[in-house]
């Protein structure tokens, strides 16, 4: 949360929302601390304020139909975010600043997981009112329900340049994170449109919020039904509040947290201090929970909530105590919970759609030579409602493959001709593809090809980005551990993969797919590897494992450490013809770091 200097912004009432009363989420226990050793801090930046919202916002349209039932968000999954930006921070001198790599390192790690879930996802880069270098805002969209009647839920992912700002505002970025994962695997039927946001450069004056709103059309706002914020939501000796807990925004949230029998009250100390006054000043309807900063808690809200009276909220506000053990897991956990009861209640329906239809692919699979085509029948039919036009797209072509559709759309019971063409060079293997048929919903379907060998081999390597110089791309998963880190080296330029490290239960992975083409005779795997140690013992307690898939090639452990890198080769002929994903993965015991540092990874056929 910025720091800034005016009074509380006005309320805005409107027409009040259905609430629903939920059961008491359960609590998790806290999360470990890293033991990596933060580097000394920078100067802590504050921001100057601005003039206070004095006019009413637009009503908040109502939930959708019948609302599903809202799942119990895992907190340790969402603690489990939180140690991997708390390594971010350590890995990038202590910070994770807006302008630094640790917030880059903390957009690609958040990307990746949105991605692989099947988010909409899109880096917007602040052109204008950002501070010199700032890093993108990174905005996800669930591509299900009414596209018109869009929600918000948003949290700034940048800290101050003094600490790793784990509460400040790591709390709320992993709460909305694992809320967007959950949303996706649970996979519900949408009303309206879920669109997440973790901004850039708030610590220097709400920066890309500003940039974000001021970049919409006034269309494009006026799709934006209620904008969420969530902004220091797990502070140690916090309290409960919510943004403008009056307004009709606030009530699914004031409704859960109701329910629990907190009695929240209104966030007058973070008014107009984070992101959601952007949306505000823009005539947004705006809510969201927060714990509190460096205001003192009062003896009746230490009466009410417990803690400690006459004391900061957060005693780590802007510092560099702002790791992993500066949380409070209870309050994450009610937090959590409210942000998905507020999002289901708004957004999800279990009703059947009101028109709905199938889509599949006959056949599902196809075989050519490079250069050749196939083709297949997309076949569609309405299954409930009226008929409605299906757009169809695919998606995972390789290099040298395109798709195209006759007709590119089709009212629903109708088919099209799929057309799967690659050119001479698209390399030998098998190729999962997913179509995609939009209409008033979405659905997909599989199709896997298989470009067959020419005979011969020409001779290449296939990792992309295998020494890391060039941003996290390809590579997906625990992509915060790529960077130039102090406190370890890299075997060639100055970047590297630090895996592990932490001195505490941990898990860190990397991983990129592939495509071994057929005609060739031989497929290594060669990388330079680094293991340094705190442990003694001659026991495996921390691991380095690299697998294809879910088969495991070979395991290194502490007991393999030595003082510079080793390279390593492994024997992967047996997948030639076959797209595969590689993966390395460092696993560690709850004490005593090891610490694998991997560098220039090849692929190499021939």
């Amino acid at each position: 949360m910025v720091i800034r200097r005016f009074a509380v912004a006005g309320v805005c009432l409107a027409a009040t929302l259905q609430a629903t009363v939920l059961a008491l989420a359960p609590t998790a226990a806290a999360t470990q601390q890293s033991s990596r050793p933060l580097h000394p801090p920078a100067t802590a930046i504050s921001a100057v304020g601005r003039a206070a919202h004095s006019g009413p916002a637009a009503p908040v349209e109502g939930p959708v139909a019948r609302t599903a039932a809202a799942p119990d968000i895992d907190v340790a999954k969402v603690q489990a975010h939180l140690t991997e930006l708390n390594a971010i921070a350590t890995r990038n001198g202590g910070t994770r600043k807006s302008s630094g790599q640790g917030y880059r390192d903390s957009v690609a790690y958040a990307k990746a997981k949105l991605q692989a879930a099947g988010y909409t996802v899109t880096e917007q880069p602040c052109t204008s009112g950002c501070a010199t270098g700032a890093g993108p805002n990174l905005i996800a969209e669930w591509p299900q329900g009414d596209a018109t009647k869009v929600y918000m839920f948003g949290s700034h992912l940048d800290s101050v340049g003094a600490g790793p700002g784990i509460n400040d505002n790591g709390s709320g970025s992993a709460a909305l994170l694992e809320t967007a994962l959950t949303l996706a695997q649970q996979h519900p039927a949408m009303g309206a449109r879920v669109r997440f946001a973790w901004w850039t450069d708030e610590e220097q004056g709400l920066n890309g919020s500003d940039f974000y709103v001021g970049s919409l059309s006034s269309a494009e706002r006026s799709k934006i039904k209620a904008y969420y914020n969530f902004d220091m939501i797990a502070s140690l000796n916090g309290g409960y509040f919510i943004n403008h807990v009056t307004s009709a925004a606030a009530q699914p949230m004031k409704a859960y947290w109701d329910s629990l029998g907190l009695q929240p009250e209104e966030n007058t100390e973070g008014a107009g201090r984070s992101d959601d006054y952007s949306f505000e000043q823009a005539g947004i309807p705006t809510s969201g929970y927060a714990m509190g900063a460096s205001a003192r808690k009062t003896s009746a809200q230490a009466a009410k909530w417990g803690g400690t009276a006459n004391r900061a909220y957060d005693s780590c506000y802007h510092q560099s105590c702002d790791t992993t053990s500066n949380i409070n897991s209870t309050g994450l956990n009610r937090s959590v919970d409210g942000i998905a009861a507020t999002l289901w209640q708004l957004a999800v329906t279990d009703s059947t759609p009101a028109n709905d239809f199938s889509l599949t692919a006959g056949p599902a699979t196809g075989s050519v030579d490079p250069g050749g085509s196939a083709t297949s029948t997309l076949s569609t039919a309405t299954t409930s409602g009226s008929a409605q036009t299906v757009a169809l797209s695919a998606s995972g072509a390789p290099a040298g493959v395109t798709v195209s559709f006759s007709p590119a759309s089709v009212t629903s019971g109708n088919s099209s001709t799929m057309t799967v063409a690659t050119t001479s060079s698209t390399a030998p293997g098998t190729y999962p593809l997913t179509v995609t048929g939009t209409g008033s919903v979405t659905h997909t379907t599989p199709y896997t090809l298989t470009v067959r060998g020419a005979g011969g081999c020409t001779a290449q390597q296939l990792i992309a980005n295998g020494g890391f110089e060039n941003g996290t791309t390809p590579w997906t998963g625990d992509t915060g551990a790529i960077g130039a880190h102090s406190g370890q080296s890299a075997h060639g330029g100055s970047r590297f993969a630090w895996l592990g490290g932490y001195g505490s239960s941990a898990t860190d992975t990397l991983s990129q797919t592939v495509t071994v083409p057929a005609g060739c005779g031989k497929a290594t795997l060669s990388y330079w590897l680094h293991i340094d140690t705190d442990e003694t013992d001659a026991v495996a307690y921390d691991t380095f494992k690299v697998k294809v898939g879910s088969t495991t090639l070979t395991t290194l452990s502490n007991t393999d450490a030595s003082s510079g890198y080793t390279q390593r080769s492994l024997d992967l002929s047996r997948y030639i013809g076959q797209r595969i994903t590689l993966t390395f993965t460092a696993t560690e015991d709850s004490s005593l770091q090891s610490s694998f540092v991997v560098d220039d990874a090849t692929l190499q056929t021939g």
